[in-house]
Formats: structure tokens, sequence, C-alpha cells
């Protein structure tokens, strides 16, 4: 997205995704009512984090992997 400035690089982005994606799996399957949904909604918002490249938190806090390992941002 050109409006959104990356911060994670590749590799984090792609654990960002697995492990947001595993964890709202997981939240699913092993967990019922409302505790699912919302375990459901924070791994979803974790891999969206990573698809999209931009964490809002790395950001607040001034850390960003894309920028310090030299790649583009």
């Amino acid at each position: 997205m050109a409006w959104v400035r990356r911060n994670l690089a590749r590799p984090h982005r792609w654990a960002r995704l697995a492990v947001g994606l595993g964890a709202a799996a997981v939240a699913v399957t092993a967990l019922s009512g409302a505790a699912a949904w919302l375990a459901a909604a924070g791994g979803v918002a974790f891999a969206l984090s990573g698809a999209v490249g931009y964490c809002p938190v790395c950001a607040v806090i001034g850390i960003g992997t894309e920028t310090a390992r030299g790649g583009r941002s």
C-alpha cells in the first residue's frame, strides 16, 4: 500500500501472518463464546499487520525491522 510506510521486514511480516492466523484458528477451535471471538479478532489483527507490513505499536515505540536492516521503507 502506497499510503502506509512499512516498518516490518519480510521475515517478520511472514512470522506475524503465520502466528496471527494460527492464533485465530486455535481460538475458534479451542475456545467458545465471546472469548473465541475476541481471541480470533486479535489473531486476525496480528495477521493483518503482517500482511500490510506496518505495526502501529512498533511505530509508537520507535522500532522497525525494515529500516533497521537497511531495507525499503
